[in-house]
């Protein structure tokens, strides 16, 4: 879209002078943002930078604490989402607000207004009709249990074009598809512009952007860093906006000589609480100096393969060998004792390693005082390591004597992450170490592991973006439903091909 098309077009969406702080936190400063109709528009930055919170404002969640809102020309104040859904706006939130036991039929009209008591025949009609516009493809009938990831997307869409939407906001909408249902979801978009609605997409995935917006606005700490047409521009331009700095996007990966494996599991199978396989007869090799990469959708086991070698999941059957011994059965003390140390990363960071009421010392004390000596606790190595730790990964914190909970959620995770690391261990158990970091600390992060396997570690990584996925690892094992799909070559295979094991395709195991 040329300049001229914008000015002699009504914006579907001007935010001017936008702010928004709670408490002491600012959120949003002076933002100004301009989208227009049959625009694709992507809101870039990393997590934090106030993207969301921004949205949110336009979505009738949140109100500006200043600053001026119009939708296609006309000056709103929305109370609450109902508003914003009057005036023609729909948000597909990253956690889908979807009834699992209902159909998408009854989805589609749940919260309407408009009742149950509906002719299902008229509105299956008006749902084909929009389904046929924009290239959806969903069955009325089927209950929502039933559906894959994508399928739970296209509904969601499906929804907000129901009430009226000719503006979407959709807040991260790729982060737990498969590549094939990216694609597919692009194509959805495309045809919204075409069909002149405007669309913003909330994100931090650069090679996404590039491909299908229109228009990019990056935001940094709460500020806006400037908009580009995305034609006149290029990645390391949007990256030293989004950080405030140039950053090497190169990663690591040596090929080092393969010895006698160091972990092996053999038919491992995990009985979730629903009776189910969380999973299903699991084996593969982890080799010295190897970096395994770990893919699947949201669910597929990830988690209860890193808690089950770490000694955190009871296996009903299999074995898991270290350096030759079965550890299958063994205390998580016994296993970390051996050299296995696991930074998991979960969704609620102080859940699982750190205390969040204690410093970095005395959580790197924790993991350490059963293999001190005598019954006094020596407090000078961990605070020499922890200031260690704090130099290496740039920890952003007062002091190392400042509650771990008072941090932020990306320095939560350098304590963690470097915590384990600076234990010289075997196995190096990662899952998701850069959730959450800017893309300097995140680059940081993936030099510190190809460090560890140069020192001949293995190192379980499991991981979200399939492009890091194929640059950092040797091999990656795919999972799905619990069950190995695939362990492929990282140096040979696609993304195409992993989406397709992700999403249950058999591939070379």
């Amino acid at each position: 879209m040329t300049e001229q098309d914008a000015e002699n077009r009504i914006p579907a969406i001007e935010m001017r002078g936008i702010s928004k702080a709670f408490g002491s936190v600012v959120a949003n400063k002076d933002i100004s943002l301009t989208v227009m109709p049959g625009e694709i528009h992507s809101l870039l930055g990393e997590n934090g930078a106030g993207k969301s919170t921004l949205m949110n404002m336009l979505s009738g969640i949140y109100r500006p604490d200043s600053g001026f809102v119009f939708v296609n020309g006309e000056e709103v104040h929305f109370a609450s989402p109902k508003d914003s859904i009057a005036m023609g706006i729909g948000m597909i939130h990253q956690h889908f607000k979807l009834v699992d036991v209902m159909s998408a039929r009854d989805n589609i009209i749940l919260g309407g207004g408009t009742g149950f008591f509906l002719n299902a025949k008229a509105l299956d009609s008006r749902i084909r009709e929009l389904s046929d516009r924009y290239g959806l493809d969903i069955n009325p009938a089927k209950k929502v249990y039933e559906m894959s990831v994508g399928e739970k997307q296209t509904l969601e869409i499906l929804k907000v074009l129901y009430r009226g939407a000719r503006i979407l906001i959709m807040d991260e909408p790729t982060a737990v598809l498969t590549p094939q249902e990216i694609d597919r979801l692009f194509a959805i978009v495309r045809n919204m512009k075409n069909e002149g609605c405007a669309v913003v997409i909330i994100t931090h995935k650069l090679g996404e952007v590039m491909e299908i917006s229109d228009r990019i606005t990056v935001l940094r700490k709460g500020e806006s860093i400037g908009t580009l047409e995305t034609l006149r521009t290029e990645p390391n331009t949007l990256i030293e906006m989004m950080v405030g700095r140039r950053v090497d996007l190169s990663i690591r990966r040596e090929t080092l000589p393969h010895e006698e494996p160091l972990l092996r599991l053999d038919g491992v199978t995990v009985i979730d609480k629903d009776k189910k396989a969380a999973l299903d007869q699991v084996s593969f090799d982890v080799f010295p100096g190897e970096i395994l990469g770990v893919a699947g959708v949201a669910g597929s086991g990830q988690k209860e393969l890193c808690e089950t070698i770490a000694g955190l999941q009871h296996a009903e059957k299999g074995r898991i060998f270290f350096d030759g011994a079965n550890i299958l059965g063994k205390s998580p003390r016994d296993i970390i004792r051996l050299g296995i140390r696991m930074g998991f990363i979960p969704e609620d960071r102080l859940g699982m390693g750190l205390v969040g009421s204690m410093d970095i010392v005395h959580n790197i004390i924790l993991k350490e005082y059963q293999s001190q000596k005598g019954i006094v606790l020596r407090r000078g190595p961990s605070a020499e390591k922890a200031k260690r730790i704090v130099e290496r990964l740039d920890i952003l914190t007062p002091s190392i004597y400042t509650p771990v909970s008072r941090l932020s959620g990306g320095n939560i995770q350098k304590v963690l992450l470097g915590r384990e690391i600076d234990s010289a261990p075997k196995v190096l158990i990662t899952a998701y170490p850069v959730r959450g970091l800017d893309i300097g600390a995140s680059y940081r992060i993936y030099d510190l592991l190809n460090e560890q396997k140069e020192l001949g570690v293995g190192i379980i990584f499991v991981g979200e973006d399939l492009d890091v996925l194929l640059s950092l690892c040797d091999r990656v094992l795919v999972l799905s439903g619990g069950r190995i799909t695939g362990l492929l070559n990282a140096a040979t295979t696609t993304k195409e091909e992993i989406g397709y094991l992700m999403a249950g395709g058999q591939g070379a195991a």
